[in-house]
This record gives structure tokens, C-alpha cells and sequence, in this order.
């Protein structure tokens, strides 16, 4: 009888790691759509879970059809040694990873390594008025320090530095293109967050500070003409927001959050 139960649990564990062994990288796809409220899936995924590649896509038409939101495909090498709680696994893209990113740590706790990711500008007008009405063209690159990410509750906590680098930003608005190239720094600490806005060149110039604490922001800077463009960004900056002369009589735009 002890035989006759052992051998039976050899053959259902022999069944459990071969099918383990072949879990279909769609399944993931599955669960990366059904956690994030149809808000994002995983396209044409292919592989295993274990190493597999897909694209990252919005929500899907009507049709089924899904959109890429990020150049290339994501592949992914995962350690079976995650059953057990040792999370190891590597990222890679070669059109939107500057390089490989690692994910260490356990089901609830990972260590990202430092990186940079590519993004479309389009995204930024989803984030509403007045990006949604300016329709921002250019080039993002996101950068971070490690990161420390922490499940807590139903919510993540972040700690280290991101950089969004925004390079010969455009806007329908505008004729004149360039607008400028600008800076957003994040500290992150869990659910906070303090942002810093800083212009490094162009003739439109943005600043400012603010705070991110558990999704809502707080942000307060300025948007000016440089030198000699005050005439020809006059339309643009009146639709960012009101007039103000500041100590040295010139007017400025204050931007404000809240």
C-alpha cells in the first residue's frame, strides 16, 4: 500500500512539473489583463512562462485587435526557483530597454536593477487637461536608479529616483518646433513622491515642484518665453494657464495642481 501511494504521488508530481514545465506564456497573458482591469495585456505572447516574449498593449477593440503602447517585444527569462519564493527573473527589449532589467526578491519584495525605457509621447496627453488639448510630440526616455518595490496591501510601494527625460518636445499648437527639452526628477519614498520640472533647453521654459502622495498630484512652477520669443509663443502660453509678471516685470504662466 505505501508503495502503491508513493508511486502515485511520484507520477502526480512528474505530471505537475511537466505541466508547470510548459505553462503557456498566454496564460500569463490572461493574468496580466485580468489584474490590471483589461488595462493593459500582454500581444501575441509566445513561450512559457519560464522564457517567453510578448508585446505590451493597451485594452482590445472590438475587434480583439491590440495596439502596442511600447516599441519591440518584452522577453522574459523567469528561475523556476520563483515556486519557492526566490524571485529571479530578467527583462529584455532591445527597441525599448537601454539594457537588461533584473527583478530580485520575493513574492511580495523585488530589487529592480538600473535601466532606461523608451516611451511614445503620445501617452502624455492621457494624463488630461491641459496635455490632452497641447498633444506633446517628441522623444521620452525613463531612467532609474535601483529600485525597491514592496507590495503593500493593494498597493506599491517605490523607493529610489526615476528620471523622465522629454527631448525636442513639439505641440499642434505651436509652429515653433522645437519647444524646448525638459527634465522631471521623482524621489520615491513608498507612496510619496517629490517631483522637480526643469528646462535644459529651448524657447519655452518650464519649472517647477510638486508631490505625488498615493496618486494625486500636487505641482507648482512656471512656463516662460525665453529671450526674443515672447511674441511667438503668446498664443501657446495663454492656453497654459494666467498671466503674472514676476519681480522682474516680464509675465509669466503659473502652473498650478492641486
Amino acid at each position: 500500500m505505501k508503495r502503491a501511494v508513493l508511486w502515485l504521488l511520484a507520477v502526480l508530481l512528474g505530471v505537475l512539473l511537466a505541466v508547470l514545465s510548459f505553462f503557456p506564456a498566454a496564460w500569463v497573458a490572461d493574468a496580466v489583463e485580468s489584474r490590471s482591469g483589461g488595462r493593459l495585456t500582454l500581444g501575441d505572447a509566445q513561450g512559457t512562462l519560464w522564457r517567453g516574449s510578448a508585446f505590451i498593449g493597451g485594452a482590445a477593440s472590438s475587434n480583439g485587435a491590440v495596439t502596442p503602447l511600447l516599441p519591440g517585444r518584452f522577453a522574459w527569462k523567469l528561475s523556476p526557483l520563483s515556486l519557492l519564493g526566490m524571485v529571479d527573473m530578467e527583462l529584455s527589449n532591445e527597441q525599448a530597454l537601454a539594457q537588461p532589467v533584473s527583478f530580485k526578491g520575493s513574492w511580495k519584495q523585488w530589487q529592480l536593477s538600473p535601466s532606461a525605457l523608451l516611451l511614445p509621447a503620445d501617452g502624455l496627453a492621457g494624463l488630461g487637461a491641459p496635455l490632452n488639448t497641447l498633444a506633446p510630440s517628441g522623444r521620452l526616455r525613463l531612467s532609474w536608479t535601483t529600485l525597491e518595490l514592496a507590495l503593500a496591501g493593494q498597493r506599491m510601494d517605490v523607493n529610489g529616483r526615476t528620471t523622465l527625460e522629454m527631448a525636442d518636445m513639439s505641440s499642434r499648437l505651436s509652429p515653433l518646433k522645437p519647444l524646448g527639452s525638459y527634465q522631471l526628477a521623482l524621489d520615491w519614498r513608498g507612496q510619496q513622491a517629490q517631483l522637480v520640472l526643469s528646462s535644459l533647453k529651448g524657447p519655452l521654459l518650464l519649472s517647477g515642484k510638486g508631490s505625488l502622495n498615493n496618486g494625486r498630484l500636487q505641482f507648482s512652477g512656471q512656463a516662460e518665453a525665453a529671450d526674443g520669443y515672447e511674441q511667438s509663443l503668446g498664443n501657446l502660453l495663454n492656453l497654459l494657464g494666467q498671466r503674472r509678471p514676476n519681480q522682474g516685470g516680464k509675465n509669466i504662466i503659473a502652473l498650478e495642481f492641486r
